[in-house]
């Protein structure tokens, strides 16, 4: 075994084997404690990943499109050539250590705040790691089968995040995530079903590029893929899951939910979707760029009439996914490019802004604007750090939400024709929205005279809060000035991609 696939095995083992040990700990503090140390060791596993056999530079004209940097595979369920198959490429391999990242920040937090109303710390860091293990899994994953299973295990431990330790309807929220994602399910394995009966293989570096799929197979299996994919992504109208399990969740189910379990479905719409069935894919892509678009714009225009701050921040979430879906829409270069640095800035970005809004609501009590007017008053730091966030997030030039969407919008010109130039200039629109939203936002939180709710708080910030925001701060500020962090690891395996999809 080489230590690239030493690796590969450790970073889904360590938060399993971290989850199991936090179970086994007596003490509360002490289960969090260990959940952390695992999580930790999960995060270092994961950075020297990068590179390998293929590297930057070694992608040439030549298949297979998925060359991976490391892998592991061995055989699984022989009698049905199913094989336990595991990679990291350009594509995944920010998103390893995203979900790294966020995990650990989450588990970290948890030692200073535990969510009221649930059970005990030790178990919610547990099923943090579990819900690790499923990301993580998803994003490894080079057969179809084992993507599936890893895809299904987040269910059950995220439903018992919201439902464990969520606000008062935490239960409705939990049920309505459950089967949302359980409808997606279903599509998902008769997609897989579909696919690798008529291909005789479920191996995704075989099955990138249509493996000989009928176009008719092709169409059908995009179209239930894609549908599986958009539930978990949101993509409008599927989304109404989404608001009521962000309003609902603890502040750190609501971070991995936003930060890296929607990146689940985009990452899926690439690898799979488009990868297994490209014929599909340019079939479907104007539809496809349409429902991106609405989402945009309905996400917006629902944010304007928000008056909740988690409900606000949670449409926000469509708006901008809706943004990687219309890069990947296009089906080219630039957008996939976009897509993929556009996944890994909301995740830095919300994740910070749902970080803020349970500390403002675990000090006010309340989540409503009309209750939360002069924050900059009596806690400026606290203040400051949303409106960075909010900054970051409308997508200013020099953070890191500015590359992704507006490179989607020059990839939707740059495809031509009358209607992916519509779609441009109206995902440019849904752009300013998102200014007057988060301007808007701004405005009533932090200006104005102090509400009752907010006029007895202390204008420090804990160590702990630091300690899980600083390194958000400082991601969304590098990747903003130097994207090459996230693009450069990504054009090798995107444009070998494409060349096998564009045939």
């Amino acid at each position: 075994m080489t230590f690239g696939q030493f690796l590969l095995v450790a970073v889904l083992a360590l938060p399993a084997l971290g989850a199991v040990a936090v179970a086994a700990t007596p003490g509360d503090r002490a289960g969090r404690l260990v959940g952390t140390v695992a999580a930790a060791l999960t995060l270092l596993a994961t950075l020297p990943l990068v590179g390998g056999a293929y590297g930057w530079f070694a992608y040439g004209p030549r298949p297979p499109a998925v060359r991976p940097w490391h892998q592991v595979d061995l055989p699984w369920v022989p009698g049905l050539d199913l094989r336990f198959h595991l990679g990291v490429d350009g594509i995944s391999w920010p998103l390893v250590v995203l979900t790294g990242l966020l995990t650990l920040l989450c588990c970290a937090y948890t030692l200073w705040r535990v969510p009221e109303g649930g059970g005990s710390g030790r178990a919610l860091v547990a099923l943090l790691l579990v819900v690790e293990v499923g990301i993580l899994g998803t994003f490894l994953a080079l057969d179809l089968v084992l993507f599936f299973l890893f895809f299904e295990v987040v269910l059950l431990p995220m439903y018992a995040i919201i439902a464990g330790w969520g606000g008062d309807d935490r239960r409705r929220a939990a049920r309505k995530f459950a089967l949302y994602t359980l409808f997606g399910s279903v599509l998902l394995l008769v997609g897989v079903y579909l696919v690798v009966a008529a291909a005789g293989t479920a191996d995704l570096v075989t099955l990138t590029g249509g493996a000989g799929l009928p176009r008719g197979t092709q169409l059908a299996a995009f179209t239930l893929l894609a549908l599986a994919f958009a539930v978990k992504s949101p993509l409008w109208p599927l989304h109404s899951w989404l608001p009521d399990a962000h309003t609902q969740a603890p502040t750190v189910g609501s971070v991995i939910l936003a930060g890296v379990l929607l990146k689940m479905g985009t990452y899926g719409l690439i690898r799979v979707a488009v990868g297994v069935a490209p014929e599909g894919a340019r079939w479907a892509a104007p539809v496809l760029g349409v429902l991106a678009v609405a989402a945009i714009l309905v996400g917006g225009l629902v944010c304007l009439a928000q008056d909740e701050l988690k409900r606000l921040i949670a449409y926000s979430s469509v708006g901008h996914m809706g943004f990687v879906l219309l890069g990947v829409a296009t089906l080219t270069a630039t957008g996939l490019q976009a897509a993929l640095i556009g996944n890994i800035a909301h995740g830095v970005i919300t994740g910070l802004l749902f970080f803020l809004a349970g500390a403002i609501k675990d000090r006010t009590h309340t989540g409503a604007l009309a209750e939360l007017s002069g924050l900059r008053e009596t806690a400026p730091r606290l203040a400051g750090l949303l409106g960075f966030a909010a900054i970051a997030s409308l997508g200013l030039p020099g953070l890191a939400g500015f590359w992704g969407e507006a490179f989607a919008v020059v990839a939707a010109v740059r495809r031509g024709g009358g209607l992916w130039t519509t779609l441009a200039v109206l995902a440019a629109l849904g752009g300013a929205l998102a200014a007057a939203y988060l301007l808007r936002l701004l405005r009533r939180v932090t200006h104005g005279r102090p509400s009752p709710a907010v006029r007895p708080l202390a204008p420090g910030l804990a160590g702990a809060e630091l300690t899980a925001w600083v390194p958000l701060v400082l991601l969304a500020v590098a990747v903003g000035l130097a994207p090459t962090l996230v693009l450069s690891y990504a054009a090798g395996p995107v444009d070998a991609l494409l060349g096998v999809v564009s045939k």
